[in-house]
């Protein structure tokens, strides 16, 4: 019980909560765009905030790595909580773009290209689950 109530594990706890609040803003901010844009015949919002995301992603990756050793709670808050909540997509990019950029082209096509069929295909077996349990 001593070790739940330490210095380290309230840090800890207080970064969970910073990655909480961070993620339930990303995610207001992400339905308040699409509500601003509305439905369309093109999903333009779901574009716009994965484009925002990955713009987002790739300037806190550069704020953030180019000053090591940085120990910073707001690296998860920002990145894995608030664009975590507003799209996903940015750590797609910035995973397949870390891949192309050590050098293994194939690993990062084989990631994009898996990522997107494979969710494409989830999506249906999704509704397929759905509809059989009902």
């Amino acid at each position: 019980m001593a070790r739940f109530f330490s210095r380290g594990s309230t840090l800890r706890a207080m970064q969970w909560l910073l990655v909480f609040g961070c993620g339930g803003v990303g995610a207001v901010l992400r339905v308040a765009i699409g509500a601003a844009v509305g439905l369309r015949a093109f999903p333009w919002a779901t574009l716009l905030v994965n484009f925002a995301g990955c713009l987002a992603i790739g300037v806190l990756y550069e704020v953030f790595e180019s000053r090591p050793p940085l120990v910073n709670p707001w690296r998860v808050a920002l990145v894995g909580g608030f664009l975590g909540g507003f799209t996903t997509f940015s750590a797609f990019g910035l995973e397949a773009w870390l891949l192309l950029q050590s050098g293994r082209a194939g690993a990062a096509v084989v990631y994009a290209l898996g990522s997107l069929m494979l969710g494409v295909a989830a999506v249906p077996a999704g509704i397929a689950l759905a509809r059989a349990a009902a």
